[in-house]
């Protein structure tokens, strides 16, 4: 367990969902190494897709595979979540500072937010009570280039390492690929849907199997105060959003079901 006590550094948590070996995870380092101590707690492969998943039926196993002045790197055979329950529980002595998660290798906007690994890594952080912020590229590509995002990457790590966060809440950050990036734009999630589209494929043995594809539907093309909105207008977009799923609107509506003593 490291001992952060004699350090006057705060202590950043990264982890992400597609690997420690990947680029976006990189990237993310470089944008906060100059913010504090970086410990990197991520899967060893890809994790895509796990949203807040834990492990409970396999054993954890975590390696060490990187050390140096401002900068350790374990990797974990487990999810988002479980790097970051680990961060907490096992390897850190005291709280970071910080949880960032990514920079995931496409897109965590509107309801893609409930699928995301690298996005249940930060409400994970939030659990914790530490401000949290998930990072990512429209960009599937593994050879993504992430040079355009880090510096936005820190301008948000070094606002909320100053200002702190709402107890509660965590950020979901979607930055646009290229180079022509307009700036920051605070938003809300659009409202989406995945039109999940199945395509019908055969072994060999003729054995029918099927591989998840699907296209995302904008059901507000024309707000221009959503996520989706944003990015597509060259925006980095940024939706703070809550741990709490409780719909407090509908609590006075439902009253009549209580029972009555």
């Amino acid at each position: 367990m490291m001992n952060n006590k004699n350090n006057t550094r705060p202590t950043i948590l990264v982890t992400n969902d597609d690997g420690v070996d990947a680029k976006g995870i990189e990237a993310l380092i470089e944008a906060a190494k100059p913010f504090g101590d970086v410990v990197v707690v991520a899967p060893s492969g890809a994790m895509s897709g796990m949203s807040h998943a834990i492990t409970v039926k396999d054993p954890l196993f975590i390696k060490k595979i990187k050390e140096e002045e401002g900068l350790t790197i374990y990797s974990l055979n487990g999810t988002p979540a479980d790097c970051i329950k680990l961060g907490f529980n096992k390897i850190l002595k005291e709280k970071p500072a910080m949880v960032v998660s990514g920079i995931n290798h496409g897109t965590n906007s509107s309801v893609s937010v409930h699928y995301s690994g690298t996005v249940g890594a930060a409400r994970e952080g939030a659990l914790y009570g530490v401000p949290s912020v998930a990072f990512s590229l429209l960009d599937y590509m593994p050879d993504a280039d992430f040079n355009p995002s880090i510096p936005y990457c820190k301008e948000i790590i070094s606002y909320f390492l100053e200002n702190g966060m709402d107890s509660g809440t965590y950020i979901n950050v979607n930055i646009p690929k290229g180079n022509d990036l307009k700036g920051i734009k605070i938003a809300r999630q659009a409202d989406g849907v995945w039109a999940e589209e199945f395509d019908e494929r055969g072994t060999p043995r003729g054995e029918k199997y099927f591989w998840l594809t699907g296209k995302f539907q904008n059901n507000e093309e024309e707000r221009d105060d959503t996520d989706e909105w944003a990015l597509k207008n060259g925006y980095v977009s940024l939706v703070p959003c809550v741990v709490d799923v409780t719909a407090h609107n509908m609590i006075e509506k439902l009253a009549e079901l209580e029972v009555k003593a």
